[in-house]
């Protein structure tokens, strides 16, 4: 089947020059400027790769990246034309899977784009999907919906307070903005004084019983909501 990979990047010519090369090499490529059209892009079409600039007019990729990894496994190639090793290790933490410096040698991209290819439909698209989220005596049941405790006694979530406690739980020590937990379970930004993430991160508490000196979630000030526990992931 033809793998179909989207390419986020601001310079026309780059976008030119990667959907005819790629094209070239039978790939199907969908074309994006920013981060706005990158999602109209994503919300209409099922795409196996994204190609993302790190530099974009607006959202930044790093930011893009984060936002992506939020809410799916999707295999991400960032381009970066800075040599900052910092921007390096920023973005695969975020969860790229590769990068690449610009200016590239075509060739080169396309090895990077078949070895992600490749990994992905070795595990099945990232990784096995688990079917059971544990943290500090917890379980997060990813099929049925429901948050277990040690005596195996069911907590019933929201759908909402479901998604919000997967998101934080899928990305263990790494602080979520409310902009990206609000996209999670309403796809939309947050308005100003908007408290709904702050209402939604209560209940959570309180289904958690999460009122010791060190939090499952954390609230990082002026930036967000961590959860600061080991995850383990079961099949």
């Amino acid at each position: 089947m033809e793998k179909k990979i989207l390419v986020v990047d601001d310079d026309p010519e780059l976008r030119q020059l990667l959907d005819e090369y790629l094209s070239g090499w039978g790939y199907s490529v969908l074309l994006a400027s920013d981060g706005a059209q990158m999602r109209e892009r994503l919300a209409s079409q099922t795409v196996d790769l994204v190609i993302l600039d790190l530099m974009l007019p607006g959202e930044d990729g790093l930011s893009l990246c984060r936002s992506l990894r939020v809410q799916s496994e999707l295999p991400i190639l960032m381009l970066t034309a800075s040599g900052d090793e910092v921007n390096r290790i920023l973005g695969l933490e975020m969860g790229a899977d590769d990068y690449i410096h610009k200016p590239f040698i075509p060739r080169e991209l396309l090895a990077r784009v078949k070895n992600i290819l490749r990994r992905a439909g070795e595990s099945g698209g990232h990784a096995a999907p688990a079917r059971t989220l544990h943290f500090a005596g917890w379980t997060l049941d990813l099929n049925a919906h429901h948050l277990i405790d040690a005596n195996s006694v069911v907590v019933s979530l929201s759908s909402g307070e479901f998604r919000l406690l997967k998101a934080l739980a899928d990305h263990p020590g790494h602080v979520l903005s409310r902009d990206q937990l609000l996209e999670v379970f309403s796809n939309r930004e947050a308005a100003p004084f908007d408290r709904t993430i702050d209402v939604m991160i209560s209940r959570l508490r309180r289904r958690l019983t999460d009122d010791g000196e060190e939090p499952l979630i954390k609230t990082v000030r002026n930036e967000g909501y961590m959860f600061n526990v080991l995850v383990e992931r079961r099949t």
